[in-house]
């Protein structure tokens, strides 16, 4: 089995989510799907069940959700690109989740991507469900020393039951390999995602 290494006091690091311009441009970067560099973490492809099914559950941190927000960034010569995030605290008050439904004008799929803390065991991935209904596979695709970043284009279905639901349940797998999970309130996401962007920013590209 392959991990991800777990750096001293990884369950209380900040995930990445400073300034609204720099979290627009992360989430470009990985909408973009740019080629990944040596060593980035494997996803669950065609690996036998037995080697990553969880042993057990394990209990999470308390984590306290704000509310949904949209966000859009503009370049000229593109289309505009909008973010709806919900971003999860732990009890001191550091960075725990972060979930984006990621559109770009011109796009016919939007793309899911999820911010997660490090220490995980990367190739089962994460399920997520809505309600306790069907659940969808969501690979990781990125890792840097403090964060990884699961991501994949979201299946419509999954957006319709968001905007219809009540929570979304994100499971994880830790490194000892037993599930972890979390749920996000959807009580907001319908009005948020379909309303108008609380900022829009205006890119501007020197010549």
């Amino acid at each position: 089995m392959r991990y991800l290494n777990i750096c001293p006091g990884s369950s209380s690091v900040a995930l990445a989510s400073t300034a609204a311009p720099l979290l627009l441009a992360l989430s470009g970067l990985v909408f973009a799907e740019q080629a990944s560099p040596a060593g980035q973490p494997p996803s669950a492809q065609k690996l036998p069940k037995a080697e990553i099914a969880p042993r057990g559950e394990r209990k999470t941190r308390d984590i306290k959700y704000g509310d949904w927000t949209k966000f859009c960034s503009r370049t000229p010569g593109t289309g505009l690109v909008c973010r709806t995030t919900i971003s999860g605290t732990w009890d001191t008050g550091q960075s725990a989740v972060r979930a984006d439904l990621i559109e770009r004008q011109g796009d016919s799929e939007a793309r899911l991507q999820l911010f997660l803390p490090v220490g995980l065991y990367l190739q089962a991935g994460v399920k997520l469900s809505v309600d306790q209904g069907a659940s969808y596979q969501i690979p990781y695709v990125w890792c840097l020393t403090n964060v990884c970043i699961a991501a994949r284009a979201a299946d419509p279905k999954l957006v319709q039951e968001m905007e219809l639901g009540k929570a979304l349940q994100i499971e994880l797998v830790d490194s000892n390999v037993l599930t972890i999970s979390t749920v996000l309130p959807l009580d907001h996401f319908a009005t948020v995602h379909k309303g108008a962007p609380l900022q829009t920013f205006e890119h501007e590209i020197d010549e």
